[in-house]
């Protein structure tokens, strides 16, 4: 192995200033950044030494003339800690009730009032009680800091989500309480509280964490050896993991193009060499002993002659198995690859590149230029590792001779091309001149360059120079040169085709990989465009597996997986259904996020090939292959477009999740926010005529035989008048239900509105018994097709509404008539009438007006009403009468043939 140093000098150095595009994306990223800033004090697991350190760094703050407050923290009987609160003002805990016992929370609208520059919030990841403003802390701090106020919290690593499964596999303790790590990755400043195991064990062992008997309990189990030092190497991880992103976001904000090897980052190119394999596995040893990241990288190199199908197998094998060992791939368009590649390698802060040891000849270096040799002069202040790969993988015996004989058609062809361009050039002799004729040549090397490759477009140059002096140079059919200034023109003829030649072959291999590209761009692009025209995630899928099946010409069925367990049935439009024995492979793949099956090192004996359909670490399902020709599909392009597929199909399924969770959220937040308003509406309502029922009922029991006859049928009478006040109202609310859930279904039949109108006047005769009720009804009033019951209903609370809001002994009056609109039945009162700013919502759910009484209703009844009358095609209106009072209009549509009233009906006018 060796290594290269060099300096980016002289005129190969090119323009280093920072792309000011990108330059002022990252200014626009630190300007757009409001509110109050975040400080987490992190560390390994309780007893550290967080909150302790949080409240030094507070009284500093205080003592520097800040205002401090604090907004919860919980000392833990620790006398030291309860010592560094005095003298800090504290907000009042918001103390709610659950189950009885009361307990302390972070009053939130208090904390935005009294506006502190910095509020001190212990345990970020507390959960808070039923009744809070928000479900978790960590939302209270958000909504804090965008108020602009500095929070400082406290953090243990075991709480961050991404480090969820992996603290239940060390430790055995499944974490409940998390905080997204993009509330982590947001904060200003991370400060890191650490002890070593010994130090907390000691610390737990002297009671300074827990009681006695606790501490006894939690060293036995959490707080074994063993846990805190592999909780400790997760704090310390996350916090320089932390670190380097912010050393990165610091280069890109200031432009310092200069690498800072602060600490190690490897980089390995990859191509379709077999060498590349043992490439990747030395980087994979180089980061594991200096404890670094990695990359690797392919240059793809626009203009380059072309890859074999199998050279981009090859290629796409070595990038799977840097990703299984852990490095991070990509794919890089280059058209210089040697400047582009440090371009890229400065942007990551790459301190060493590992290549492979140039293979190719001598000859071809000097001819073409080395990419090693460059790379070395050029590369400034990062190392280069020089690596010889092993024999890698032989090619088999068929592939050998078919390359061989390819090789030999192309030597071939360029042996014949030559052969006819020295006849052409023959015809033309005797009619142009000599020097004329090596036009003739040049043409039939371009015509061999376009359908070969390197080697036979260089013979090609060669024959078509040693031609032309052995045929049309004197003396003729021999390779002695009479007149020197021929060699001249040999010379120029030689260059000129080697570099037609080459230019003939990068633009053949150029426009090959833009087709390619364009190919799976217009794919991906008709795809997309598909998806997002799809009407449900079931067409999205049907759609996904036929342009895939399409596209590989091959069988393909999708399998879902919801809440971690994946659909043993595929979905609907599968080509294929999957046995025990492939579900067992689709199933790994699915747990794994790893490709599987036939084509691939796990489970290769499988006849199916089975991939994760993933975005954002979530694995929404997986997508299975039955090919026939099993080689077929790991050609390179296709494999390439299989990728953007399932990526593009993963980001589809992963926006319906988020659609789904959104609309669940907001379901779930207006039924808390109805049944919160129900509650409030109808306790009053219903807790009312109970106490009268049971006052009434007690009076009854108690008194049975010290009261006259008179006063007992009054409370009886009180009691009917309650217990029929309640039947009411559990009725609107039950209608109400059931009419927003649609489950109300209209049983029409032929009714008399004279008749209908009576029976609910006599329903209500006791509401009614201070009101004079006028009924002015006209004799050829037509009959109304309507559900009986439900029109009832409407009167009901209409005519109870009214009385409500009448004085007492003031009439109400019922009058109907015939208009353009329909029927329409008015019900009019004479009391204070609608207040004009509230006629537009008096028939919203549990609207009651400013002027309401505490028995004036739960506000159901005319919701309730609107809805039926709605149900039935029909409108009711409120209006102010001019003399006082409101009117309802219930308008409902007049039907073609209704039934002719008897001779003997006349025009139904009452007083009640």
């Amino acid at each position: 192995m060796t290594t290269a140093k060099g300096s980016m000098g002289g005129k190969e150095k090119k323009d280093s200033r920072p792309d000011p595009d990108a330059l002022l994306k990252t200014l626009e990223t630190h300007e757009t950044k409001t509110g109050g800033r975040l400080k987490i004090f992190f560390g390994a697991c309780p007893g550290v030494g967080k909150t302790f350190t949080m409240l030094e760094a507070a009284r500093r703050e205080l003592a520097s003339g800040k205002k401090v407050a604090v907004g919860y923290v919980e000392p833990h009987q620790r006398p030291e800690t309860s010592a560094l609160l005095v003298g800090i003002p504290a907000l009042a805990p918001l103390s709610l009730d659950h189950k009885g016992v009361s307990l302390q929370e972070l009053d939130v609208q208090e904390a935005l009032k009294l506006r502190p520059d910095i509020l001190l919030v212990d345990e970020l990841a507390h959960s808070n009680a039923l009744g809070s403003l928000n479900e978790k802390r960590w939302q209270d701090i958000q909504q804090i800091l965008s108020a602009g106020i500095d929070v400082f919290t406290t953090l243990n690593v075991q709480h961050l989500e991404s480090t969820k499964d992996l603290v239940a596999q060390v430790t055995g303790v499944q974490v409940r309480e998390m905080v997204p790590d993009a509330v982590f990755d947001s904060a200003w400043e991370v400060e890191l509280v650490d002890l070593t195991p010994d130090e907390l064990i000691g610390r737990l062992r002297s009671g300074k964490i827990y009681l006695a008997e606790q501490a006894k309990r939690a060293e036995e189990s959490f707080f074994r050896r063993g846990n805190l030092v592999a909780l400790r190497e997760l704090a310390l991880r996350r916090t320089a993991e932390r670190v380097d992103r912010q050393l990165d976001d610091l280069r890109k904000a200031q432009a310092i193009p200069a690498i800072w090897p602060i600490r190690d980052k490897l980089l390995v190119c990859v191509g379709p060499s077999p060498l590349s394999g043992r490439l990747v596995r030395a980087t994979r040893r180089m980061a594991a002993s200096l404890k670094c990241n990695w990359i690797a990288v392919h240059l793809d190199a626009v203009g380059r002659a072309g890859i074999s199908s199998t050279g981009r197998e090859r290629t796409l094998k070595n990038l799977r198995l840097a990703e299984r060992l852990g490095a991070e791939t990509a794919v890089l368009p280059v058209n210089d690859m040697v400047n582009d590649l440090l371009v890229f390698s400065q942007e990551r802060n790459v301190t060493k590149i590992i290549v492979g040891k140039p293979s190719q000849p001598r000859w071809k270096e000097y001819l073409f230029g080395s990419f090693v040799y460059t790379l070395t002069r050029r590369c400034g202040e990062i190392d280069i590792y020089i690596l010889s790969g092993d024999p890698g993988e032989e090619q088999s015996p068929l592939t050998a001779r078919s390359t061989r004989q390819k090789q030999l058609s192309g030597y071939l062809w360029s042996v014949g091309v030559t052969a006819l361009t020295t006849a052409i050039a023959f015809i033309l002799w005797f009619r142009v001149e000599p020097i004329n004729l090596v036009m003739v040549y040049l043409v039939g090397v371009i015509l061999v360059a376009s359908k070969t490759s390197a080697g036979p477009s260089i013979l090609a140059a060669f024959l078509a120079v040693a031609t032309f002096d052995l045929v049309f140079v004197p003396p003729y059919w021999t390779f002695a040169v009479s007149d020197t200034e021929y060699l001249f023109t040999f010379a120029v003829m030689l260059v000129t085709a080697l570099i037609i030649s080459s230019l003939t072959l990068r633009l053949r291999a150029q426009g090959a990989a833009l087709q390619q590209r364009e190919q799976r761009t217009s794919k991906l692009f008709t795809f997309s465009r598909r998806l997002l025209a799809a009407a449900d995630e079931e067409e999205a899928l049907q759609l996904s597996i036929r342009t895939i099946a399409e596209t590989l010409g091959a069988e393909v069925s999708i399998l879902l997986g919801r809440t971690g367990i994946l659909d043993p049935q595929p979905v609907a439009g599968s080509q294929f259904s999957v046995d025990e024995s492939s579900r067992a492979v689709a199933d790994w793949a699915f747990r794994n996020k790893q490709s599987a099956g036939g084509g691939t090192p796990t489970l290769s004996a499988s006849q199916f090939t089975f991939h994760p359909i993933s975005a954002q670490n979530n694995v929404h399902g997986v997508l299975g292959i039955r090919q026939t020709r099993p080689s077929e599909l790991w050609d390179g392009d296709r494999s390439l477009i299989l990728d953007a597929f399932l990526d593009t199909l993963g980001s589809h399924l992963e926006r319906g999740s988020l659609s789904r969770e959104a609309n669940e959220a907001r379901f779930e937040a207006e039924t808390e926010r109805l049944r919160n308003t129900l509650l409030s509406a109808v306790s009053h309502d219903l807790r009312t005529p109970l106490a009268v029922i049971e006052g009434a009922s007690s009076t009854l029991l108690e008194e049975r035989g010290n009261l006259d006859d008179t006063t007992k049928g009054s409370l009886l009478q009180t009691i009917v008048g309650e217990t029929e006040y309640l039947h009411r109202l559990i009725g609107n609310l039950l209608d109400a239900s059931r009419l927003e859930a649609g489950q109300v279904k209209l049983n029409c039949e032929w009714q008399s509105l004279e008749e209908l109108i009576g029976a609910v006047a006599h329903r209500l005769r006791h509401v009614l018994a201070s009101h004079p009720l006028e009924i002015r009804l006209p004799r050829d009033l037509p009959f109304v097709y309507s559900d009986g019951v439900l029109l009832s209903q409407v009167f009901v609370n209409l005519l109870e509404n009214a009385a409500k809001f009448s004085p007492q002994g003031s009439p109400i009056e019922i009058q109907g008539g015939l208009s353009e609109q329909g029927i329409e039945i008015s019900v009019i009162d004479h009391g204070r009438g609608l207040d004009p700013s509230e006629i537009s919502r008096v028939f919203e759910r549990f609207f009651r007006g400013k002027s309401a009484q505490p028995r004036s209703g739960s506000g159901l009844g005319l919701a309730v009403s609107d809805a039926i009358v709605k149900l039935h095609k029909g409108r009711i209106l409120a209006e102010n009468a001019a003399d006082g009072g409101a009117i309802f209009r219930v308008i409902l549509p007049r039907e073609e043939t209704p039934p002719e009233l008897p001779p003997e009906e006349s025009e139904f006018e009452g007083e009640n």
